[in-house]
């Protein structure tokens, strides 16, 4: 076969056909052999990623004509060569811009049936376009673009039908939820599910080096993909930085199937720059982060360990190495984030910041296998520490840079706070937060979330204030925020 040395779809295409077929002989209730429409549709989906980036390269074409060519009707039984210059597959890649007829189906009886046969399409759709790129060493922008539209367009056909997503909870988990809960409000090309309570940019699921013993870090219970990646598509805003991590994740699954079946793989660096003011999401993402490549197989624990400059530096030579090992060595299986990271760049040559850098380099080398390292900071001074070494260039080649979030955004963040901790604003109290948020500076440092975290946090105590001089206050009183509980924070 001329697949044979590169990545075979045909197991992955079997897969597809008999286990979507099998939902799909269930919903009709007949007899009815499906295997041809399903191979189409298969055909489609990997005929769609080749096309992606209009390359259509040889080992591509000769893939998808050994998987798929020969047991179509008729076959198509041609060289790659023909199959290009034929034209054959061109145009394909708006196929994943829109539902397929079956899918569309499976969804629709998904919503009437309470069924999850949808979810079944799409695991193993996705599986199809990540083959598909594996068919190359290096997957392209485009079809790392390409699939990540794709399973957007998924997710929002099962939104459109009220079908939960992998990963989401039934609407019988779901409905326990408070019934005040806003809507989400997240990219445009990946809305997330009404009513999750995530407050996103305000999560302290890391753990602080300088706080645990490092010999005993807690790992996290392993998740899935699909919980995981559920969990980013909910984050308040932050579309480019969701859009950057699906795509990372894909480049590394396509890598990961390459080298579970012996192929040669282009290194693919997990170590990160994070840019932003505080408060933007960082360490939320590099926690969930940090979770996704344990599920994909690029570390074996998946914590995070949170550090900064006055974890890692000591007084005294000698004493910088050792402390900055331990923190490195508390991260292995995981991920280390390392906020204000170019303070470790600061103080000159004989600084001892220097030394713990030097420590991180060597370290990240010998233990590139099972480790990532995100270093967070502001945009300017970031480009700083990069430069501080010559190894860190070469390893931290990604940055992902976190926006200040809107108002309406914001505003998200506070009303899930309250959903979260089982509080309602009233109207004129929302107006009053929006006064709030719309007057504060939009300065370097502006604290975004942790702003509002701060006013949320205001408002309950002047709540509780309010309600003392009440004997037996309410349920109501006591779950409801008042425009006399939204006050200036304390600085």
């Amino acid at each position: 076969m001329r697949g044979v040395g590169g990545v075979s779809l045909s197991d992955d295409v079997r897969e597809f056909i008999d286990d979507v077929g099998g939902h799909l002989a269930a919903l009709a209730g007949t007899g009815t052999d499906h295997r041809q429409d399903l191979l189409i549709e298969a055909s489609n989906i990997v005929a769609a990623v080749i096309d992606a980036d209009r390359r259509l390269a040889v080992a591509e074409l000769d893939g998808f004509l050994d998987a798929i060519g020969g047991q179509l009707e008729p076959p198509l039984m041609v060289s790659a060569d023909r199959l290009r210059s034929g034209g054959m597959l061109d145009g394909r890649r708006a196929w994943l811009g829109t539902p397929s007829v079956l899918f569309d189906l499976l969804v629709r009886a998904d919503a009437q049936r309470q069924t999850r046969a949808s979810h079944r399409y799409y695991q193993r759709a996705l599986r199809l376009t990540h083959v598909a790129a594996a068919l190359d060493l290096v997957p392209s922008p485009d079809e790392l673009d390409a699939i990540d539209a794709f399973r957007s367009m998924l997710l929002r056909t099962m939104d459109d039908a009220g079908v939960p997503r992998p990963g989401q909870p039934d609407p019988v988990v779901a409905a326990a939820r408070p019934t005040n809960a806003p809507p989400t409000t997240t990219a445009p090309d990946t809305p997330g599910p009404v009513g999750a309570v995530d407050v996103g940019a305000v999560d302290v699921g890391a753990v602080d080096v300088g706080a645990v013993d490092v010999g005993s870090v807690d790992v996290p219970a392993a998740r899935g993909l699909d919980d995981l990646l559920a969990e980013l598509d909910d984050l308040v805003g932050l579309g480019n930085v969701k859009g950057e991590v699906r795509r990372l994740t894909s480049m590394l699954q396509v890598q990961q199937l390459r080298a579970e079946r012996g192929l040669a793989t282009i290194e693919t660096s997990k170590h990160l720059v994070f840019t932003g003011n505080p408060g933007t999401g960082k360490t939320t993402v590099a926690r969930l982060l940090a979770q996704i490549y344990r599920a994909v197989g690029v570390v074996s624990k998946g914590q995070l360990i949170e550090t900064d400059r006055s974890k890692l530096v000591a007084g005294y030579v000698g004493q910088t190495a050792l402390k900055t090992q331990q923190a490195l060595e508390s991260a292995l299986g995981g991920m280390l984030l390392i906020d204000e990271a170019y303070a470790l760049a600061r103080g000159g040559e004989n600084d001892f910041g220097r030394e713990a850098i030097d420590t991180l380099v060597k370290f990240m080398e010998d233990h590139r296998d099972d480790l990532a390292i995100v270093a967070a900071g502001y945009t300017e001074e970031m480009a700083t520490f990069i430069g501080a070494n010559p190894g860190l260039g070469s390893r931290f080649t990604r940055t992902i840079t976190f926006p200040d979030y809107t108002n309406d955004e914001l505003i998200t963040i506070f009303v899930r706070l309250g959903v979260k901790n089982d509080y309602e604003c009233s109207e004129t109290a929302l107006e009053r937060v929006r006064a709030m948020i719309e007057v504060e500076p939009r300065t370097r440092g502006f604290g975004n979330a942790r702003f509002v975290r701060n006013v949320f946090e205001t408002a309950v105590a002047h709540q509780a204030l309010r309600l003392a001089p009440f004997d037996d206050p309410t349920n109501e009183q006591l779950t409801t925020l008042t425009a006399d509980d939204i006050a200036a924070v304390r600085t």
